[in-house]
């Protein structure tokens, strides 16, 4: 339940990994908060049940913004239970898959220069991942903090760090342990497409880029790999952080981190033996 005050801008993570992506920001407005979701890749029943647990019966949601549409970012339920006055945001490098999977329609919009968003100032960058790449955010809400939120990335180009430098909270994936990756029985070609530069980021490879954008608050680390990656070693990769570090599940929400009320840089923690 979320019980913080009512003018915080509050984020959670309700599911995150392979069998589905989604997070919700609840923006605080005039006449009542409205809820922004990161990703809507749980089936519309399943992203309401989850609300519902979190405190949200009956919050609109204003808008969804998508990385990008792998099946586990956009779930296809979506195309016709879209809320009313709620909009799609999509980059514009989605654009024609985004129309041929039914997400551009109704209030649509597409990004492709700073937008408002239910009050965020909303920027996005082009990270390199498969064909099309992928979208990630910058949400600026005046008084209240700011959010960089990066999954499914290649790489982390020189442009995303600068566009996130101090965010007040990073949501960034920690996919996979390289040991662990080497040796799993998955095919070759799947080891090179997730490794090669245009797949997802290491533990260490999201532990650099979060040091380099040196959030203000807490680290949010997102799409654990099930089978090449443990919460522990993803945890373990960022232990040099100053701030506090939340391990995203698929299997359940993360708890709620404020944005905005940055963590004074403290000793690093000292890591709990894993049993």
């Amino acid at each position: 339940m979320l019980d913080e005050p009512s003018d915080a801008l509050m984020l959670r993570v309700l599911a995150s990994g392979s069998g589905g992506n989604c997070a919700v920001l609840r923006v605080p407005c005039p006449g009542g908060a409205r809820l922004v979701l990161l990703d809507a890749g749980l089936s519309p029943r399943r992203t309401r049940a989850l609300l519902a647990e979190s405190g949200l019966s009956g919050v609109p949601i204003a808008a969804i913004l998508l990385t990008h549409l792998d099946h586990d970012h956009w779930n296809a339920g979506w195309a016709n239970a879209l809320p009313g006055g709620c909009e799609m945001i999509v980059h514009a490098s989605h654009r024609g898959r985004a129309g041929r999977e039914g997400a551009l329609y109704g209030r649509a919009r597409v990004i492709d220069a700073d937008l408002d968003v239910c009050g965020l100032r909303v920027r996005a960058v082009l990270g390199e991942h498969d064909e099309l790449g992928v979208a990630a955010y910058r949400l600026d809400a005046p008084g209240l903090g700011s959010l960089g939120w990066a999954t499914d990335l290649g790489r982390v180009p020189d442009e995303l760090v600068s566009l996130f430098a101090g965010v007040d909270v990073l949501g960034i994936e920690s996919n996979y342990c390289p040991r662990m990756q080497a040796s799993s029985d998955r095919p070759q070609f799947l080891k090179r497409r997730i490794t090669g530069g245009r797949g997802h980021l290491s533990n260490e490879e999201s532990a650099d880029a979060a040091s380099r954008i040196d959030p203000r608050g807490a680290r949010v680390l997102l799409h654990l790999s099930r089978q090449c990656n443990t919460p522990h070693l993803a945890r373990a990769a960022h232990l040099s952080s100053p701030t506090p570090v939340t391990v995203t599940s698929q299997h359940a929400p993360s708890a709620w981190v404020r944005v905005g009320d940055p963590v004074p840089h403290r000793a690093p923690p000292t890591l709990a033996p894993h049993g």
